[in-house]
């Protein structure tokens, strides 16, 4: 009897005729669904090489360190340079994660970790996610409507960050929640178990394990705010002065790179103002880069320092 059973499964094993079926020759429907996942992960490579190659071909050869630290007139053709739009951009960035951030994160925790499973949390994420639907150039109209009218910020930096922090609050919530959800249960239950509170568990345990979700949130509304401009030329202006201080700056109008991109482009009536509008378009594409190694390095650093 076991001889029996030991054939039979051999023969299940090699197919019932003594061949192996990692030997077996692909279907025809098989070929077909891999040329086409093949094909279309190719498309898509090809797509986005063909994009940022056209546009760092075009703008490389016009950046230079002039370009890069000096102020931009519309006057004097020997100032065309976009380091007021880089300080603006950055002030946009950094001020908008400072406010988003915290809110996002600690709303994540409360949703998953705190607050009762019921009717009000379903809400709460429903809404999250029709927020995160919405086009940015209403995020834009409310911005204008609410903190440059209503709270008489006027158009200014400051009111872009706020405005900027609606547009990027769901997509930090959501994938947070997510991070979070993601750490196993055990992991809570064992922290317990041995005498840890809720708060301990959650800082200490369950947030630690899901920071590289959390971290993804952030470098993903870190995209959005840098390549945002809808909501930001309805709140933040189009003004290109240098800084003359943080807080003056602020509360001030101020154009970013995506602003200063579309602003020459749509006003491109000589070659120069096609070839500025690329070379701003390149640095953008290098910022953002930047911006996501710097982001992926700390993310990094956490593991290792969590290890």
């Amino acid at each position: 009897m076991p001889n029996k059973s030991a054939s039979l499964a051999n023969q299940t094993v090699l197919g019932g005729e003594g061949k192996s079926l990692y030997n077996r020759r692909p279907k025809p429907l098989d070929i077909a669904l891999n040329l086409l996942i093949n094909g279309a992960a190719f498309l898509c490579v090809a797509v986005l090489v063909g994009i940022l190659g056209y546009i760092l071909v075009n703008g490389v050869g016009y950046i230079s360190w002039t370009f890069l630290t000096t102020p931009y007139s519309e006057t004097k053709a020997d100032l065309k340079g976009i380091l007021p739009m880089i300080i603006n951009t950055l002030y946009i960035v950094v001020i908008t994660l400072l406010i988003a951030a915290p809110v996002g994160i600690c709303s994540a925790i409360y949703l998953t970790q705190y607050a009762k499973q019921g009717k009000l949390v379903k809400a709460i994420r429903f809404t999250t996610e029709i927020l995160s639907g919405i086009p940015s150039i209403l995020f834009g109209l409310f911005g204008y409507t609410v903190f440059c009218i209503l709270f008489q910020l006027q158009i200014s930096i400051l009111a872009g960050c706020l405005t900027m922090t609606l547009c990027i609050l769901p997509t930090i919530v959501r994938t947070t929640e997510e991070s979070l959800l993601a750490v196993p249960a055990s992991y809570k239950e064992g922290a317990f178990a041995l005498g840890a509170g809720k708060l301990r568990v959650v800082l200490g345990i369950v947030l630690p394990c899901a920071m590289p979700g959390v971290l993804t949130a952030v470098i993903l509304a870190m995209g959005r705010i840098v390549g945002e401009s809808a909501a930001l030329l309805f709140t933040s202006g189009l003004a290109y002065q240098m800084p003359k201080g943080f807080f003056q700056q602020i509360f001030s109008s101020g154009r970013t790179l995506t602003l200063h991109l579309y602003q020459t482009a749509r006003e491109a009536t000589t070659p120069d103002a096609m070839n500025i509008a690329f070379a701003t378009a390149s640095v953008l594409l290098i910022l953002v880069f930047l911006l996501n190694r710097l982001a992926g390095l700390f993310s990094k650093a956490l593991r290792k320092g969590s290890k």
